[in-house]
């Protein structure tokens, strides 16, 4: 006899306790495997496909698309056993059949059983007894169950008929990326291992059928509530309210202090420039202001740390995970480049760009968005100057960069056209003083000025 298990949804960590459900991937009635994806959430951090650890028929669903559930809740409920399978065969009509393992979610094909035609006339004698499969609405906890009405007697059939074949897709973010652009999976030819569909796979499909426009799905808009006349209420939840709760602490718990100063970088765009006029892959300019930021921090690092206000002590890292800024549809997220201390420009580069998309796609991990030891901010993208950044608790510095323009500068005693950045340190006071804090700034603008001064320090 089959056993039904409860599946809750479970601590996605980093100190998440709740998650929306943007998409339920099974139906009641679908047999899962172990490891299978059942739903796909949205937690302050990332878009995270859960997996269920139970292989069984699907009874129950807890919660419609849009409802914010805490750690905890039911998620959904299996039927395991020996008679699992054959049960949900005979209240949906339908056999599924699936494959996948715990590395791979598992894909599903819906096969309707060929049925005999009648031989004979309808008996007439009295319903069999015994319990009727529970209806789907039911079992999903959408109301009471009504008596269904006779099924009339299925048309006679030659052979199974299949309606969805298994699709040799791993990865959620190629399928995201085909669902948003419209691209049916089933018609492509996978390049990967075994004929997996890669990611490289449907870009070429996009752009041959000229529909790759580089569009990602709009961010689900907040739910509005109207107030008193000629306002509105949006609710503080999502991305952009995990970053109001700790910019509140930031601003609550670190007694931050800013020093800012003005750099000629005219040499280091001419360095940049010579990099990548030399061949080889393209070189970012984040990814030199990284390289300039992790040797400063090799001679000030007090600055990498942060402090256990419990112990009352500063804690300070012997390596350098260093987060950016990336502004998103779905709001501010910070994602990390680990070990940046140990890296080069042009990998350096490759991680920016890599995070960078996943963070446009919505597709970071929430392990890709924690553990950083140090921010960089570049908001010169915004076209601004200037900023007194608001740090990333619980690290204990920023360093914000604003745009890099033509001004009038004084260059060997005359006054010249030079590219000119604002570079601005916001720094927690309890793990240094002002000292340290503008050693380590005008440490960066030396590099900036100089950037042969770098070469000094690796």
């Amino acid at each position: 006899m089959a056993q039904v298990l409860e599946f809750k949804l479970p601590d996605l960590g980093e100190g998440l306790t709740e998650a929306e459900i943007v998409r339920w991937l099974v139906q009641v009635g679908d047999v899962v495997a172990v490891d299978q994806p059942v739903v796909e959430v949205e937690t302050a951090k990332a878009m995270v496909d859960v997996p269920c650890p139970y292989a069984g028929v699907v009874t129950a669903r807890f919660g419609e698309e849009g409802t914010e559930l805490p750690v905890g809740a039911p998620l959904i409920t299996v039927a395991v056993g020996a008679d699992a399978s054959g049960d949900a065969a005979e209240g949906s009509g339908n056999v599924l059949v699936g494959y996948g393992t715990s590395e791979a979610p598992a894909r599903r094909r819906r096969v309707r059983p060929a049925q005999p035609a009648p031989t004979g006339p309808a008996p007439t004698g009295p319903a069999p007894t015994g319990p009727a499969p529970a209806p789907a609405a039911a079992a999903n906890g959408q109301g009471p169950a009504r008596a269904a009405a006779p099924a009339p007697a299925p048309a006679p059939e030659a052979a199974p008929e299949v309606t969805d074949g298994p699709v040799p897709v791993i990865s959620p973010l190629v399928r995201r990326l085909a669902r948003e652009n419209g691209l049916d999976l089933r018609e492509l030819t996978g390049s990967g291992p075994d004929g997996l569909i890669l990611r490289a796979d449907v870009e070429y499909a996009l752009r041959a059928a000229a529909a790759a426009q580089g569009r990602t799905a709009p961010a689900p808009a907040p739910a509005v509530t109207a107030a008193t006349p000629g306002t509105t209420r949006t609710p503080l939840k999502g991305v952009r309210g995990a970053v109001a709760d700790k910019l509140s602490r930031s601003r609550r718990e670190i007694p931050d202090a800013t020093c800012w100063v003005d750099a000629d970088a005219t040499e280091l765009m001419r360095a940049r420039a010579a990099m990548n006029a030399a061949g080889g892959p393209k070189i970012s300019l984040l990814a030199l202001l990284a390289r300039i930021c992790t040797a400063a921090l090799a001679r000030f690092p007090e600055l990498n740390s942060s402090v256990d206000t419990e112990a009352r002590e500063v804690v300070r890292f012997d390596h350098v995970h260093l987060g950016f800024a990336a502004q998103t549809e779905r709001g501010l997220v910070v994602p990390v480049v680990r070990d940046a201390h140990a890296r080069d420009a042009e990998s350096l580069t490759a991680g920016f760009a890599r995070l960078t998309e996943s963070a446009r796609t919505g597709a970071l991990t929430p392990g890709e968005l924690t553990g950083g030891t140090f921010t960089l901010n570049n908001y010169g993208v915004f076209g601004v100057d200037g900023s007194t950044p608001i740090i990333n608790h619980p690290e204990a510095a920023m360093l914000g960069v604003g745009r890099i323009i033509p001004k009038p500068w004084v260059h060997e005693g005359e006054l010249a056209v030079r590219q000119v950045v604002q570079l601005s340190l916001t720094f927690d006071h309890r793990v240094c003083d002002g000292g340290t804090a503008g050693g380590f700034l005008r440490h960066v603008a030396d590099c900036v000025e100089q950037p042969a001064v770098l070469l000094r320090t690796l």
